[in-house]
């Protein structure tokens, strides 16, 4: 699933970044990534926190 996670928003940043490309969408990336990065760290962290497997890593070491 986790993978599955990862293709689908790489497809969503492809086609944000084409629509931008061809003028479809007027955004300002860097002044939005400017305001939004610490989504991005959160968004991680809760990913890490309930990637599957986890717990399992733990208790073998």
């Amino acid at each position: 699933m986790r993978g599955n996670i990862a293709a689908i928003a790489l497809v969503l940043v492809g086609v944000l970044a084409l629509a931008i490309n061809l003028e479809f969408v007027e955004l300002d990336m860097a002044r939005l990534l400017g305001t939004w990065w610490p989504v991005l760290l959160i968004a991680l962290g809760v990913g890490v926190f309930l990637a599957p497997g986890t717990d399992e890593r733990r208790k073998s070491d």
